[in-house]
């Protein structure tokens, strides 16, 4: 099918999904899966809603209404819907709900939904094709438990957990994790993976199925390297200085720094000096034109200051396009607001516009994958708590406007 304007559709029109989750992994994996076309319900308490909601730095109105940028970042494109999953009534409009979606994903921690009588087991019956995603700290599958598997989870806890703090930070300091939630968002692109290959077999068997997402091995699997090097070595990689040299060094610039990575050899290190104005370097001690196996306490003391008494008087960026032309591999390191005005994102139309609930516009990062034959992503804003409640619950929910007003009364809504 081609949409009017000779385009195709998004791949994932035509699903529905049930978003039961809240802070950053589960929204994160729904958002990827609405920008891919999928309508997607967020199932949220009523009163408070997502946790995220209340959680800063929050965008001001003038007339002193608030909202969370960090719930604005993660849940665009879907529809709100406030339930009190203990309530019977709003327990079988949730089922209805159910009966009529395609995908449910929870990340409410292990046993949450059974607890509730509405674990998979129960919720296939109603609908056998559901493909129904969890995402937990360790894993929640039965046969597949672990000395973990009823530990809570968090961003920190799993990027210490999985070996990332361990190889992160200054050699002479303790680990460190990386700035961002990834402990949350890695896992996030990865059930959302899971669940389009979920619903591939659906296509092909009619069966859907109980996906099961562990935070800690999805960020397991992006160690790659350092496990492949442990399996040749035996030994535990870790912050070192020689570890940082032959992997990139970092050094100033005269407004910020920048990073020089990969190969730096004999005839790039010749080019390098004569940039910088040290050729006296070029007929010195020999470990100034080292490539392979240099010393990363000597690049510490002796090399990066030798670079740094050109780079600290010129722009990172100037430094860093100098350098790429004579054949190194250059990074600069950017600021959260180089990357809100870059050139390159913005060519990329990498941003997305959206309403912020309050009048006003927010910017967020586009899911990057390019499906160059579709017609684009939506851009709609994050939905007020509840906004959908009598649009989702009188139709697919099977409610009627009175109960809905009467359990909105009741604070069930």
């Amino acid at each position: 099918m081609t949409e009017a304007s000779g385009k195709l559709p998004l791949p994932l029109e035509g699903i529905r999904v049930l978003d039961a989750t809240h802070i950053v992994a589960g929204p994160f994996c729904s958002m990827v899966l609405a920008d891919m076309g999928a309508e997607v319900i967020k199932i949220e308490r009523p009163r408070t809603g997502d946790l995220a909601r209340s959680r800063g730095p929050f965008i001001k109105a003038e007339d002193g209404r608030e909202v969370s940028s960090r719930f604005l970042g993660v849940n665009r494109n879907k529809k709100s819907v406030s339930i009190d999953l203990r309530n019977p009534r709003c327990k079988t409009a949730f089922e209805e709900l159910v009966r009529h979606s395609d995908v449910l994903v929870d990340n409410w921690g292990s046993g949450a939904f059974r607890r509730l009588g509405l674990g998979y087991d129960h919720l296939s019956e109603i609908n056998p094709g559901l493909v129904y995603a969890s995402i937990t700290g360790y894993g929640d599958s039965e046969g597949l438990s672990g000395p973990y598997s009823n530990w809570p989870a968090n961003n920190l806890s799993i990027q210490a957990m999985s070996g990332w703090m361990e190889i992160t930070g200054d050699p002479d300091g303790p680990p460190q994790s990386v700035g961002d939630n990834i402990g949350d968002s890695i896992p996030g692109v990865w059930t959302a993976l899971g669940i389009v290959l979920a619903l591939e077999t659906r296509r092909k068997t009619g069966r859907g199925q109980y996906v099961d997402m562990a935070m800690y091995e999805c960020m397991v699997s992006h160690i790659e390297s350092n496990m492949n090097s442990f399996q040749a070595t035996g030994a535990n990689p870790g912050r070192s200085r020689e570890r940082l040299a032959t992997a990139g060094i970092t050094f100033r610039a005269k407004d910020g720094y920048v990073v020089m990575a990969g190969v730096r050899n004999e005839e790039r290190l010749r080019k390098l000096w004569k940039v910088v104005g040290r050729e006296d370097l070029l007929d010195g001690d020999p470990r100034f034109l080292a490539g392979p196996g240099m010393d990363g306490q000597f690049y510490q003391d002796h090399i990066i200051p030798a670079i740094e008494g050109w780079s600290i008087q010129v722009p990172k960026f100037q430094v860093a396009a100098t350098l790429t032309e004579i054949g190194f591999s250059m990074g600069v390191t950017q600021t959260m607001a180089d990357l809100a005005q870059c050139p390159q994102l913005e060519a990329r139309q990498m941003y997305v516009d959206t309403g912020d609930t309050l009048g006003g516009t927010f910017r967020g990062v586009k899911t990057p994958a390019r499906l160059t034959a579709c017609v684009d992503s939506p851009e709609v804003a994050a939905p007020l708590l509840g906004e959908h409640n009598s649009e989702i619950l009188c139709s697919l929910g099977g409610m009627t406007p009175e109960e809905v007003s009467e359990l909105e009364a009741k604070g069930a809504l």
